[in-house]
């Protein structure tokens, strides 16, 4: 992700003041970070809070796309908010994502009425991703919980009882991320799938969401950018 992030920076006529990997995590400093104007976080779930916590000590809006952390989501949202810092987090920077996330709410009310089909979730991704369930099946589940009245809760890999939403996670070879939402009765099934080509998507969407939180401050979501 971040060599598609830096490539796609650069098209689109940006500067990039600094890139911090392993190899170099003693140059993530406030002094440094204050030579940006946003930062781009794409890291692992144990160091994405830190990150971010470190770009609020230094005033600099951040736009973090790291999946895994959300425990901790509503203390770093309230701390953006409260403490006048600017945050922009999504589970998955696709447009093409973040339309599905839309279909997939209006078809949960529908087939709430529907008792007959049974829901699950289905994701797949490279045998790198770090977490699982993905960051966007976990949103993709907790929309068909607000939606279905049956179902309580999400579960990994299994279902216990009918009021557990399945979300089944894959590793395959280099997949960059599919994405399936089943309804499957006795008679028939619907399946509704989002198959990424590759991650450029969602590098784009990260740029996009970078350039448009520069100068704000607060909150904000691939909703206050897309206008949905």
């Amino acid at each position: 992700m971040g060599k598609e992030i830096e490539q796609i920076a650069l098209e689109r006529r940006h500067t990039i003041s600094l890139i911090i990997d392993i190899n170099n995590l003693n140059e993530f400093t406030a002094e440094n970070l204050k030579k940006a104007d946003v930062a781009i976080e794409f890291s692992k779930p144990e160091t994405a809070v830190g990150n971010i916590r470190t770009c609020f000590a230094a005033g600099i809006p951040i736009v973090s796309g790291t999946t895994g952390w959300l425990e901790h989501f509503d203390d770093i949202k309230n701390e953006c908010t409260s403490g006048g810092k600017t945050l922009f987090y999504a589970s998955n920077y696709s447009l093409g994502v973040n339309i599905f996330f839309k279909v997939n709410q209006f078809l949960g009310k529908v087939m709430n009425n529907f008792p007959q089909y049974e829901v699950e979730v289905e994701e797949i991704h490279h045998v790198t991703k770090l977490d699982a369930p993905s960051g966007t099946a976990i949103s993709l589940a907790n929309d068909l919980l607000k939606a279905i009245e049956r179902k309580k809760r999400w579960q990994l890999n299994g279902q216990d009882n009918a009021e557990a939403l399945k979300i089944t996670a894959i590793r395959r070879d280099t997949v960059p991320g599919t994405h399936t939402i089943k309804y499957d009765s006795s008679v028939d099934y619907i399946e509704m799938i989002h198959s990424a080509k590759s991650r450029k998507g969602l590098a784009l969407g990260a740029i996009i969401a970078a350039e448009f939180i520069a100068g704000k401050k607060g909150y904000f979501s691939m909703d206050d950018l897309l206008r949905f």
